[in-house]
């Protein structure tokens, strides 16, 4: 089976840290597809200091998601801008809501669903690190930049996100249970859902290729 014959829309779940920015890197790479991270997007409004950044701001450093009616707009409106290339969409949809939203708009062939025990997320986050202006990110301990606390590319000083610290992760992961769970039900449903168990990105990353290489090479 191909399908890269038509544009393909491919989406990839996962709590938060779990390894969907590397994994999504990954494939962006390897199979040349456009990668659209609602994060990124967001991230890149925070530090603009646009309406919408500041609106977002707010809700992060809360450990609380983005309005159902915030992101799809804005998402919709980030996809319209590459309609005519094949992506990987990443952090978007995280509600029920917002899954129907995109479904009316922009069906998804494959849905890419990463599945790691959250006490291992958990201390990988601890350690996480950030150079916010590309979004390059470090791990210590197991992408541990050259020098502690500054880029590898420029030197500029990493940090950590609000967002990251321990409390705000526990508290996103509750809220990923409850609410974005159902997500991944709404697309089991629709008999697009893949699921890759691990606890490393490089544990799941040989899963994702087994997988994608038949459908998009």
């Amino acid at each position: 089976m191909t399908i890269r014959a038509k544009i393909l829309k491919t989406l990839i779940l996962g709590a938060p840290a779990s390894g969907k920015g590397t994994i999504s890197s990954r494939i962006v790479k390897k199979y040349n597809v456009e990668h659209v991270s609602s994060g990124d997007k967001l991230r890149d409004h925070i530090e603009k200091q646009t309406e919408l950044g500041k609106e977002v701001k707010k809700y992060l450093n809360e450990g609380k998601l983005v309005p159902d009616d915030v992101i799809i707009k804005f998402m919709i409106m980030e996809l319209k801008k590459v309609e005519s290339k094949p992506w990987l969409l990443d952090g978007f949809p995280r509600t029920v809501a917002q899954a129907n939203a995109l479904w009316k708009v922009q069906p998804v062939d494959l849905v890419l669903n990463l599945v790691v025990p959250f006490e291992v997320i958990i201390d990988r986050v601890k350690n996480r690190w950030v150079h916010l202006p590309s979004g390059r990110v470090y791990n210590i301990g197991f992408n541990t930049p050259k020098v502690m606390g500054k880029d590898d590319v420029t030197g500029e000083d990493l940090i950590q996100r609000p967002d990251d610290k321990p409390e705000a992760v526990q508290k996103r992961l509750q809220i990923y249970e409850s609410v974005t769970r159902p997500v991944i039900t709404f697309y089991k449903e629709k008999g697009i859902l893949k699921e890759f168990e691990g606890r490393t990105s490089d544990e799941i990353w040989p899963k994702v290729t087994a997988y994608l290489d038949p459908i998009l090479k």
